[in-house]
């Protein structure tokens, strides 16, 4: 091989430190970049995922499940000829609060979910019943609720003995108290609507107390 080629070929594969140093420095960018973004990710996903799954974690789980329309009509039957505040006690994404805000009621959803909470104000913003529609961040065995003559609650079969109880310490002898889908285990409803998971059940605070209510 003629020595001119030789030199040129060892120059060819000659890589000046300068292009080294860029090189390193544009795999330490990219790298950084890379490692932003799934950082970034991964708090979007917490923040996200965190109010979902918190509650779950929590001795009692109360989990969202959307009303149906058919729940939704067999509670404002339920609510027919009533009058006084409602509230909606795990309001999720606020159906039955907007829905009993348009039939006349102030009403007010409890729910722990801050995203649910949020979506929930802006449906009523939208419905354009947000001055009668109110929701607040806030586990129900947190609140009293003495104030409201009007309860409707979607619960599990884990809580609704203890809610038995703390409604019965808190409310009113006028209260009606309505369950969806699952019933209150020793309260005697005064009107059900609905079958299967639609059922609703009317509860009136003087007939689970007694026929004089409160002494």
């Amino acid at each position: 091989t003629h020595p001119a080629t030789l030199e040129k070929e060892r120059l060819s594969e000659f890589v000046p430190p300068t292009s080294l140093e860029a090189n390193r420095l544009k795999k330490s960018s990219w790298g950084v970049l890379f490692t932003g973004i799934v950082g970034g990710t991964l708090v979007a996903v917490y923040a996200v995922a965190t109010p979902f799954i918190t509650p779950a974690l929590r001795r009692i789980c109360l989990p969202f499940v959307p009303a149906t329309t058919k729940q939704i009509e067999n509670v404002v039957k339920m609510l027919q000829c009533r009058r006084g505040p409602l509230v909606d006690i795990g309001s999720g994404d606020g159906r039955i609060v907007i829905a009993a805000a348009k039939e006349g009621f102030t009403a007010v959803g409890y729910e722990l979910n801050p995203w649910l909470v949020w979506y929930s104000r802006y449906r009523a913003w939208r419905e354009g019943v947000q001055a009668s529609a109110r929701f607040y961040i806030s586990d129900l065995w947190k609140v009293t609720f003495s104030q409201y003559s009007n309860v409707v609650i979607f619960g599990v079969p884990q809580m609704m003995a203890q809610l038995e109880k703390k409604l019965e310490l808190e409310l009113e002898d006028d209260a009606r108290v309505i369950a969806c889908r699952f019933p209150f285990p020793h309260w005697t409803p005064a009107q059900v609507a609905g079958e299967g998971l639609d059922t609703v059940w009317a509860y009136d605070a003087r007939s689970f107390r007694g026929r004089d209510g409160r002494p």
